[in-house]
């Protein structure tokens, strides 16, 4: 009975573990069932890491893709795919719950893993799919709504003890009420996005004569982006560190912490490099910070994965400032310190296992070592990190030892499309400490060749040799007061340009100047015509007249056993003639070409009509010419359309 109330009372569970910490693990009844399948609402890397945990367990995995994506790797990963959202936009695809909720119920699936963005904050996807009979692998409904909302979600924080930022007691949505608040409790202040994330929907104003201009920006933004313009204000801490803490719940009220992370590293409040443990935090804080994360976890009945964040600044202080509550990006660098699969960790949950079952208790969950974890994407960092598309034309990555890889999209002739994220890979780097971290890191990224797009590895290349990196001490402002890191060193992509030259003096000719002002003669190759003997042998002096038959037409006149026949009647030696197979192989494949071939045909065919065969393709043959052709398309693709309808007309 005591139990069952535990269970029920988050309240009454935080006062009994208050008196008997051991509390933390009753037994509470779970019904274990299984997952058979698993569909990832979701695309990219994150399904792909889904689909391999599941793979692990022996799951089937699922994906969808949109028709923009139909060529995608993540379609590949998985056991089964179904398109989705056909005639839709291509995001709007993979937010149609209906459709992908009936894709789950005609292919008997078990599960949904939303993986991250798109759907996975949406308390109304979570409720669908449990409504449907299917399992939700995240938190409940009710904990992804009150979490999603960044005022419910400060409520739960005041409640349950943890420290947060002043602000406004829920969103606004007048220029006049956001004055109000900056008036009242002074400068500087952060506008955020009452209902999304991910950096859209800032401003942070230190200004009184900005404040209208500014909200009215970032609601606009906001409203663009989520569909809601409504804003929350808080009073922005100067120069804080970007800490989140890593929680783990099962169902039956267990929860722990999986350490801290530093996503300090921002660029417009976006995370670009993030690091595990975070260096330098004081072990009092960290501590502090862990138990009331976990505190607040229990306070609204957490289950399976999800992330406090805070902010903390110079001297030790930290507010809270949102849960996540889904996996995140840089969750990597967490199962790097810790040795444990998040992913997996989540699909047992959602079975019904519990942590103590699965060997997951706080006390034996120590950190191993640094992490790192770089997100390359095709951006330009040299034109204010503009996306770029286009198709990969080479890629070739950096591995080896302490190096982790999570991608989707690279790899050599993947198209990279302007309708998603910009994230390549995920690279993370593993080791004894920061520094050598540091070194594997850069290594591996140097060793990255990616030609076709651009990508923002020169950038985070800077980053990784920045001293005050190196040494750990960063806050959100290291990039903003670092200008250097954009100093970039002009690739010299040496066989690119090879490449390039050589397919333009195949296609084109050579283009350098003559070494003598002297013209080539211009002359025609002679082709050898029917002798006038043969010809006088037929009474019409017919140049296109019938040569001999010889034993092909044997075989296709009267069939195998006669042309058998034939061949053994032979008293002479049967010659094959290579000629034409050759003359089509030789130099590049340039000598001699199919046009000058079919000019000698009839010579060939009426001179040596007794020979047993003529070899006329290779395997090389076949292949110099997909060669060709996609060197001609190349060109085409380079040029402008005077010179492409040349170059058609041409080839």
């Amino acid at each position: 009975m005591i139990v069952r109330l535990v269970r029920k009372s988050p309240l009454l569970r935080s006062k009994i573990l208050k008196i008997s910490p051991k509390w933390n693990h009753f037994s509470t009844k779970v019904e274990y069932k299984p997952i058979r399948s698993v569909l990832v609402a979701n695309r990219g890397e994150i399904a792909v890491r889904v689909f391999r945990a599941c793979n692990e367990l022996g799951i089937k995995s699922v994906a969808i893709y949109s028709k923009e994506d139909r060529a995608h790797i993540h379609r590949l990963k998985a056991d089964e795919s179904y398109l989705v959202g056909e005639g839709l936009p291509p995001v709007q695809a993979y937010l149609n719950i209906p459709e992908i909720i009936k894709i789950c119920k005609d292919n008997g699936i078990d599960a949904v893993h939303p993986g991250y963005g798109f759907l996975s904050e949406r308390s109304d996807f979570a409720q669908a799919v449990i409504d449907a009979g299917l399992r939700f692998i995240g938190p409940s409904p009710e904990v992804v709504r009150k979490m999603g909302d960044k005022v419910a979600a400060r409520e739960a924080a005041i409640a349950a003890g943890v420290p947060i930022v002043p602000g406004t007691d829920g969103p606004i949505t007048t220029k006049e009420e956001a004055k109000e608040f900056c008036v009242k409790h002074g400068l500087p202040v952060i506008f955020k996005a009452a209902y999304g994330g991910g950096g859209r929907g800032m401003r942070v104003v230190r200004n009184m004569d900005e404040v209208e201009e500014n909200f009215q920006r970032a609601s606009s933004e906001a409203l663009s982006a989520f569909g809601n313009g409504a804003m929350f204000i808080e009073k922005f801490i100067e120069r804080p560190r970007h800490i989140e803490v890593q929680l783990l719940g099962d169902k039956a009220g267990n929860v722990v912490h999986l350490y801290e992370r530093d996503c300090s590293v921002q660029r417009r409040h976006q995370k670009v490099v993030e690091m595990a443990p975070a260096p330098h935090l004081p072990v009092k804080v960290r501590d502090q910070m862990t138990d009331l994360a976990v505190k607040l976890a229990r306070h609204v009945d957490y289950e399976n994965a999800g992330t406090v964040e805070f902010l903390c600044d110079e001297k030790g202080n930290f507010y809270f400032i949102e849960v996540n509550a889904r996996l995140q990006v840089e969750h990597t660098v967490t199962e790097e310190i810790t040795g444990i699969d998040l992913v997996q960790s989540q699909i047992r949950v959602a079975e019904g296992m519990t942590l103590p079952e699965l060997g997951i208790v706080q006390d034996k969950i120590k950190p191993l070592g640094f992490a790192i974890q770089c997100r390359v994407t095709t951006e330009d960092p040299a034109k204010n990190f503009q996306p770029d598309t286009g198709r990969i034309e080479v890629f070739r990555s950096g591995e080896g030892m302490g190096i982790r890889l999570d991608g989707a999209s690279a790899f050599a002739g993947a198209i990279i499309s302007p309708y998603y994220d910009s994230l390549l890979v995920k690279v993370i780097s593993h080791s004894k400490d920061l520094q050598s971290a540091c070194a594997k890191m850069n290594r591996a990224l140097r060793e990255f060749r990616v030609r076709g797009v651009k990508t923002n590895i020169p950038f985070l290349l800077n980053v990784l040799e920045n001293q005050k990196f190196l040494n750990g001490s960063v806050d959100t402002y290291f990039i903003d007061e670092n200008p250097q890191l954009f100093n970039f060193q002009p690739t010299k992509n040496r066989a690119q340009k090879l490449l390039n030259y050589l397919a333009q003096v195949l296609v084109n000719g050579p283009q350098t100047p003559l070494a003598t002002p002297l013209k080539p003669a211009d002359t025609k190759p002679h082709v050898p015509e029917v002798s006038l003997e043969y010809l006088a042998k037929s009474p019409e002096q017919d140049p296109n007249v019938q040569p001999p038959k010889g034993f092909r037409q044997i075989y296709k006149e009267q069939g195998p056993e006669a042309f058998a026949k034939a061949v053994r009647n032979h008293k002479g030696l049967l010659l094959m003639d290579t000629t034409f197979r050759d003359a089509h192989q030789s130099l590049l494949a340039t000598r001699v070409r199919t046009h000058d071939l079919l000019k000698i045909s009839p010579f060939v065919t009426h001179t040596f009509s007794q020979l047993y065969s003529m070899e006329n393709w290779g395997g090389a043959t076949f292949d110099v010419a997909l060669r060709m052709s996609i060197l001609k398309y190349y060109q085409l693709s380079k040029m402008g359309s005077g010179k492409k309808t040349i170059l058609q007309e041409r080839y």
